[in-house]
């Protein structure tokens, strides 16, 4: 795994925004963004800054662990209630982002949107469990409803929106593989 993914998937499980880490660490949200998008490499003091706020160390960062876990126990899971935004997150596998695939389910509130995702190769799969979805793929709509499947490859900026009257309820599923 590329470094600044690595760094992306800390700062996602610490539930931080590329601001805040900026903030913690004296770094730019712009200096944040291209040392994860791999456009640029920290200094060896940068990243040890940014290692200790994301309360890892280099031996773990760098460490490849083998998954030897395959259960794992709803009161294991981790979630992201951001109702006031309209949407809901669960991570069913909360250290997904470290592994080839990244399981999500994602409930939307009735006229709510998630967030816009920027271009990437991974392939990503999303099922429609209850209510209706719309996908927005670069400049292309697709609509889903309850029992439908949406799979394709990331490469636009693509978005989540339920334009309907019930919440809907979807199982998302992308690889990690990022520009």
């Amino acid at each position: 795994m590329e470094i600044g993914q690595k760094i992306r998937n800390l700062r996602h499980l610490k539930n931080l925004t590329q601001e805040e880490l900026g903030e913690r660490t004296d770094l730019s949200k712009g200096y944040i963004s291209q040392i994860e998008s791999n456009k640029t490499s920290p200094s060896m003091e940068t990243f040890l800054n940014i290692l200790e706020v994301l309360g890892t160390t280099p031996r773990d960062f760098f460490e490849q662990q083998e998954i030897t876990k395959v259960h794992y126990p709803k009161h294991e899971q981790l979630t992201y209630d951001e109702s006031d935004k309209g949407y809901f997150l669960q991570w069913p596998v909360k250290t997904s982002n470290e592994f080839e695939m990244e399981p999500l389910i994602l409930k939307l509130q009735p006229q709510a949107s998630y967030k816009t995702f920027e271009a990437s190769m991974s392939d990503t799969f999303i099922y429609c469990l209850e209510g209706t979805v719309t996908l927005t793929l670069g400049d292309e709509f697709f609509d889903a409803q309850q029992g439908d499947a949406l799979y394709f490859k990331a490469t636009h900026a693509h978005k989540l929106s339920n334009h309907g009257d019930v919440e809907a309820r979807l199982l998302l599923v992308a690889t990690s593989s990022y520009l």
